[in-house]
């Protein structure tokens, strides 16, 4: 057994690891939580489409970890939280998944912290990040019949914003996708019973305010552009309407 000496040692509240992360997927369960700190929005990964929470505005830029590695904001997205450990496919039975580590996490050693295995038995340590992972997935696949119900309903629109610094300088934010609202108040009866009685009908409209976060992100910006050049303050940020919609790919 590969593991069978490893021990682990928690490190609090240190979310180092992170700090070039500027996005992470959410499964919808977490809508209610993170919309209070972030934009929540969808992007296309692959052939999929996934919810993500926005932790940055610019490439491997986390706004949310700080110099000592804390995290700055009183939710945590899951996929943060369940690291060093993660559900991976089997190349075997893809079906099946497998628990898989972060070797390169500075708490796994052989000399201190608590024990992965007990002899060839899990320790409550590890049942515990298992259980994480497994209720996770649950919920990610829960999140997956979302998504699929928003793309064949073609709710899905291009989201761009734009961000004027006070310097001059200017980035934006493209190829995500937000939910258009005035299809969602256009669908018919029977198709808006079916978002409510699946509770997704929270979901959407926990995405559709967090949009609003993306101020608080702009001040962010301006704090650590303020740290290095003394006097950087955010002068305006414009949401693009959406010129054309997005092409739901199964």
């Amino acid at each position: 057994m590969t593991h069978k000496d490893t021990k682990i040692k928690p490190r609090v509240n240190d979310f180092g690891f992170a700090r070039n992360t500027n996005s992470v997927i959410l499964a919808g369960v977490e809508f209610s939580e993170a919309a209070k700190e972030y934009p929540i929005v969808f992007a296309q990964a692959g052939e999929s489409i996934v919810p993500v929470a926005l932790l940055g505005l610019r490439n491997e830029e986390n706004l949310f970890v700080k110099e000592d590695g804390s995290w700055d904001a009183r939710y945590v997205p899951a996929f943060v939280r369940r690291y060093p450990f993660v559900l991976a496919e089997t190349p075997e039975a893809p079906e099946q998944r497998m628990v898989c580590i972060d070797e390169e996490f500075a708490g796994f050693n052989e000399e201190e912290g608590e024990a992965l295995f007990e002899g060839e038995e899990p320790t409550p340590i590890l049942k515990q990040a298992i259980d994480f992972l497994e209720e996770y997935q649950k919920q990610y696949l829960r999140t997956e019949t979302f998504l699929n119900r928003l793309q064949s309903l073609d709710l899905l629109i291009s989201l761009n914003a734009k961000v004027d610094m006070a310097s001059g300088e200017q980035f934006s934010l493209t190829g995500l996708l937000a939910i258009d609202e005035k299809k969602l108040l256009a669908l018919d009866d029977l198709q808006a019973l079916e978002f409510f009685h699946s509770g997704e009908l929270g979901w959407v409209y926990c995405h559709l305010m967090s949009i609003g976060n993306l101020g608080n992100m702009i001040n962010r910006v301006a704090a650590v552009t303020d740290a290095g050049s003394g006097d950087e303050q955010p002068e305006d940020v414009a949401a693009e309407k959406p010129k054309k919609k997005a092409k739901a790919k199964k």
